[in-house]
Formats: C-alpha cells, sequence, structure tokens
C-alpha cells in the first residue's frame, strides 16, 4: 500500500473474494472513483465481471463515522423497492485484509450530473430528472421499516435534537478553528429545536444530484448512491438538505443553483419542488421550513469540517479538494443563520 493508504492489496482482496465472493473469478484490476470524499470507492474489473468496493478510510476515524456496513445493510433491504439501489454482494469487517472494512456492490451504469444545472441535456429531460429526484425521495420516505427489517436502523425519539447533538460533537472533535457564526448557529438550532411530530422514516442523509444515477436513455433513476448517512430519523431532513444545497453557487464544487434562470432550464424553483414533494406524500405543506434548512446548513458545515480535517491529517481520499470544501465551512454557517430569520 502507498503512504496515502487509498490503495488496495490486490493480492490480499483476490484471495479474499475467491472464498467470499460467489462466482468471482481474477485477476483483478481495481481503479479509484474521484467521487466518495467520506469512503474511498473503487471499481474493480475481474474476469467474472465489474464490481464496485467501498471502503472506510484508513487512519483514526472519528465515533460512527464510515459506517459501511450499515450503507450495506440498508441498500441490501431496499433491494426491489421503489427505491433503485445497486445490488449488494457481500461485506467484509475483517480490516486485516485490506485495512479497514469494505462492502462489495453491483457496478451500475448510467449517467450521473455532479452539477444541478445538468448541462448537455434540454429543458424536458432536465424537467423529468428533477420529478424523478422528487418522486425517489417520497420513495425513500415511503418505505415500510418494519416490511424491510429497518425498524431498528436509528433510535427512536426526537430526531432533530438526537442529530444536533451528534453534529455538534462531531463538529467540536474536527475543529481546527473558531468560527463564530458556527457557533451562533449551534446555539440557536440548540434553543429551536421543534416538538416531535412523530414522523419516522428512512431518511438518506446526502440526497442530491450527484448521489443519483439515471438512466441513459431516459430520466428514470437506476440507483441512489452514499448511503453512509442514512438512518431512521425525520423526512423533512432530506428534503431540507436537496433546497440548502440549491442555495449555494453554481458549478462542481458549490453544486448549486444560486443566480441560475431555473425557469429556462426547467429546473422547478423551490416551492414547486416542495409542492410537488407534499403531493406525493399527502401533506398539506411544511410549517416553518427555515429550521429545517438551518439544520441543512449546519450539518453540511459540520460534515465538511471533518473532511477539512481528514485532509490536514492525511487520512482524505482527496487532499486538495476536502482543504476546498473545508474552506466553505463559513459559509454554510452563515447560509444557517440566514434561513433561521425565517422562523
Amino acid at each position: 500500500m502507498t503512504a496515502s493508504g487509498q490503495d488496495l492489496d490486490l493480492s490480499s482482496l483476490t484471495s479474499w473474494l475467491e472464498q467470499n465472493l460467489p462466482g468471482f473469478k481474477g485477476p483483478l484490476i481495481a481503479e479509484k472513483f474521484n467521487r466518495g470524499q467520506s469512503n474511498p470507492t473503487f471499481r474493480l474489473k475481474a474476469a467474472s465481471g465489474d464490481y464496485v468496493l467501498r471502503r472506510k478510510p484508513p487512519g483514526v476515524l472519528l465515533k460512527s463515522a464510515h459506517a459501511v456496513d450499515r450503507e450495506f445493510r440498508v441498500q441490501k433491504a431496499l433491494a426491489g423497492s421503489d427505491v433503485p439501489v445497486a445490488k449488494m454482494h457481500v461485506l467484509c469487517e475483517d480490516d486485516s485484509v485490506i485495512g479497514s472494512a469494505f462492502y462489495i456492490m453491483d457496478l451500475v451504469r448510467g449517467r450521473n450530473f455532479d452539477d444541478p444545472r445538468v448541462p448537455d441535456v434540454d429543458a424536458v429531460t432536465r424537467r423529468g430528472l428533477y420529478d424523478e429526484m422528487n418522486r425517489v425521495l417520497a420513495a425513500i420516505h415511503g418505505i415500510d421499516l418494519e416490511a424491510r427489517g429497518l425498524a431498528d436502523f436509528g433510535p427512536s425519539g426526537n430526531y432533530y435534537r438526537r442529530q444536533i447533538d451528534r453534529w455538534t460533537k462531531q463538529y467540536r472533535a474536527s475543529e481546527t478553528g473558531t468560527i463564530p457564526a458556527m457557533d451562533e448557529l449551534i446555539d440557536w438550532l440548540d434553543q429551536n429545536v421543534p416538538q416531535d411530530d412523530g414522523r419516522r422514516t428512512l431518511v438518506h442523509g446526502d440526497y442530491r444530484i450527484d448521489n443519483l444515477l439515471f438512466a441513459e436513455e431516459s430520466p428514470a433513476c437506476v440507483a441512489v448512491l452514499d448511503w453512509e448517512l442514512s438512518t431512521i430519523g425525520h423526512p423533512f431532513a432530506d428534503l431540507a438538505a436537496l433546497i440548502m444545497q440549491w442555495q449555494r453557487p453554481p458549478g462542481t464544487e458549490g453544486r448549486g443553483l444560486a443566480g441560475v434562470d431555473r425557469k429556462t432550464l426547467g429546473i422547478p424553483d423551490d416551492q414547486v419542488f416542495l409542492d410537488a414533494y407534499c403531493a406525493r406524500m399527502g401533506l398539506p405543506g411544511i410549517a416553518e421550513f427555515g429550521f429545517y434548512l438551518a439544520f441543512a446548513f449546519f450539518r453540511m458545515g459540520a460534515i465538511l469540517q471533518g473532511v477539512k480535517k481528514r485532509a490536514l491529517d492525511g487520512n482524505a481520499s482527496n487532499p486538495d479538494l476536502g482543504l476546498r470544501l473545508g474552506a466553505s465551512v463559513p459559509e454554510y454557517a452563515a447560509g444557517g443563520l440566514e434561513a433561521a430569520k425565517s422562523v
């Protein structure tokens, strides 16, 4: 393995797969995807076909982070549902094989867009992609937890109280300097947690267009990716995180829609998207959406602070990108405070 710790011990991996993955045949070639800041992801090419490997990063990790076992479990449970996921093959929790836990899944072929403006398609196609994003999000939140064996996939109780406490601890553990706006946002959220309304669904935790794969010839979603942050929680967290992302600057790093002429592009505005979601979920609307939006800004800021810390510690999948993303944490804090004003 290299000093970065991101390469794979192909000899050890091949031996393990020959014993544990039915039908697997080597030799094996691995190519690392650029995506996957948190859990390094590789395309595996073998005589028996192509696969994808997702692993925990090496090094000292924050408690409960990089839970590839949870990613494997939830995607396996969703097989055959209205939520499209890759086929799961096998989970390895033996660190001695490649240095950290990993799982193997099918390679799903499809279109991936890392820019929510979705360049190079027409407005009709773009409108269809966004409607499909809306449908799949509602499908995730409509999963029957008992029937899918996911009733214990997250603790009970007030989701937002739990999440604010969790991400505050994660943020403090990865803090590399004082950000006054982040401290202020944490205090505001702590004092404005809404009462538990009883909604308890599967939540993806990082739902956005670049974590979806679409069919080559249609707007149909063929796989939802990156389930590391999934849990049982409150559905508006996913919805607000998506709307939050759109407030960011456009481009492959900001991945937002700020200042974009959405109508011309065929992209729904925030309220139209919210209304479509509510119609699919049978909801009359969402009161005080600003709280959920403020929380979404805070949580993403905390996540990116962790990415920055891993980059500084030498454990990031892409250190240069990690540092650039980490530099935006104050902007997320400011966005959260702005959203709080609308409550």
